[in-house]
């Protein structure tokens, strides 16, 4: 397995994330698709993955066209996602979920049976998949159960003195 040096990244400092050959070494644009697609579809089929699933809009159109542009920059392809959205801020944009482990490993179930599905090499796989857990751990912002609330969701019930997240680098910010 070969170590990731840390890389430049927009708008926020970082740990190691996917190299750029990342994007080309998947397939490209096409490939992103492809990965998107099984991954929702995963989402939609699997047992384990119901909590994750009641916190996204029905219709998942417009979210698998933003994972497509967010995957694709992050992976080092074409800056399609912050141009058009900025940071990723990806712990606030979630922040009115409950996002424990067990819907980190729900997520991760979903996206290693779409690198499954649509065949991402062995090497890639295992690449990826450290790369999506750091995200995916990262996102996590309760260590109680998931939120089944529908899309889109009420902001987390916060309590007098209940204290945030601590600040960490935010490995979801896509490279450059």
């Amino acid at each position: 397995m070969s170590h990731l040096p840390p890389l430049p990244i927009v708008g926020a400092t970082a740990t190691a994330v996917p190299a750029p050959a990342h994007y080309a070494r998947l397939g490209g644009h096409d490939a992103v698709v492809r990965l998107v697609e099984a991954f929702y579809k995963a989402m939609d089929t699997r047992a384990d993955a119901v909590v994750i699933r009641a916190m996204h809009e029905p219709d998942l159109r417009a979210t698998r066209e933003l994972l497509v542009k967010y995957l694709s920059e992050w992976m080092g392809g074409p800056r399609l996602y912050a141009p058009e959205r900025g940071a990723p801020m990806l712990r606030r944009r979630h922040q009115p979920f409950d996002i424990d482990a067990s819907a980190r490993d729900a997520w991760m179930a979903c996206m290693r049976q779409a690198m499954d599905d649509t065949g991402v090499e062995p090497a890639l796989r295992q690449e990826l998949d450290q790369a999506f857990h750091k995200v995916a751990d990262f996102i996590r912002n309760t260590e109680h159960g998931g939120s089944e609330r529908p899309h889109p969701g009420r902001p987390r019930e916060t309590h007098p003195g209940q204290a945030g997240a601590p600040h960490t680098s935010d490995p979801s910010a896509p490279t450059v």
